[in-house]
């Protein structure tokens, strides 16, 4: 099912209430990222704000140079595969919609047999991250399926972080899920944000060698190069891969924190809450957050 068909199908459910259209748009985009799961070869599973379209872009850039593609061809794309079918078949997913349609949402059933690039990031940064898109990025219908029991609410960050509706409980509920399913999935490399940031280099070569692209390390280079924060940014505000890219396009530009390229900072969270707020949040994740992503301690390394 297209998006077209989706939207229209969605419209058509006008007079349900939101919860239940968003219900319905789920289920909807869970069977169609069941089938993309299904024909993937290599699969990237994704806390939302993580770096995902960092991972991306580099990972494109190595593709770009060595084949010869096009440079606004990105990785996962219909538009990649075509330019190259030969290439590998990636699949990006936050987990949020499969799960819903097969009922596998705890067991991760649906992923078994698959080589996982696992990309996590700590939770309050996320939070962080997450109301901004939330606040400037997303329009009416998005906010409706991602965060319907917000749906015409003004909150402030720490209100959005901490409401069940909000990010950080969401977040740490799909770590969780994803930490119990970890032994009984075969091919799964974890690749935390901060360690990313750390060691760009190590960790997008262990990523692309995982992912059977076979990098070089001059490809490695200059991929890292390419995809700096400032060239980001720039590519962001120039539209550099065309104006109608959703994914990497500014939301409103009444503030700098409307573009998906931010500030990539490790540890950012701290500065945007209080200091009861952020032994609140503290608390949150060292009581409810699985000990092995190390998150249960405080990530102070500030990373620009």
């Amino acid at each position: 099912m297209n998006k077209l068909l989706r939207r229209l199908l969605l419209s058509a459910l006008f007079f349900l209430p939101v919860e239940k259209r968003a219900a319905v748009s789920r289920w909807l985009r869970g069977r169609q990222e069941l089938k993309k799961l299904h024909q993937a070869d290599v699969v990237f599973v994704t806390c939302p704000k993580s770096g995902r379209t960092w991972v991306r872009i580099m990972l494109s850039r190595i593709l770009q140079q060595r084949h010869g593609l096009p440079g606004s061809t990105i990785v996962g794309s219909s538009a990649f595969h075509r330019a190259n079918p030969s290439l590998p078949v990636v699949f990006f997913t936050h987990d949020t919609n499969i799960g819903n349609y097969t009922g596998n949402r705890d067991s991760k059933a649906d992923y078994a047999g698959k080589r996982i690039v696992l990309l996590v990031r700590d939770p309050r940064d996320i939070a962080v991250s997450a109301y901004f898109q939330w606040k400037y990025r997303m329009d009416r219908q998005k906010r409706a399926l991602h965060t319907p029991a917000l749906e015409g609410r003004d909150l402030a960050i720490h209100e959005f972080a901490t409401h069940p509706d909000g990010s950080l409980g969401k977040t740490i509920a799909m770590l969780n899920s994803w930490d119990a399913a970890l032994p009984h999935l075969d091919e799964v490399l974890v690749v935390r944000y901060e360690d990313l940031r750390r060691d760009t280099a190590a960790w997008l070569g262990r990523i692309a060698e995982f992912s059977g692209f076979k990098p070089t390390a001059e490809e490695v280079g200059d991929a890292v190069e390419f995809a700096s924060l400032e060239n980001m940014k720039k590519m962001e505000r120039d539209a550099a891969f065309g104006t109608d890219s959703r994914r990497f396009s500014p939301g409103t530009r009444e503030s700098g924190d409307a573009y998906k390229v931010r500030k990539g900072k490790v540890g950012g969270f701290e500065d945007y809450f209080t200091p009861e707020q952020i032994a609140e949040i503290d608390h949150l994740v060292d009581s409810t957050l699985a000990p092995g992503y190390g998150y249960g301690r405080r990530v102070t390394d500030n990373i620009q």
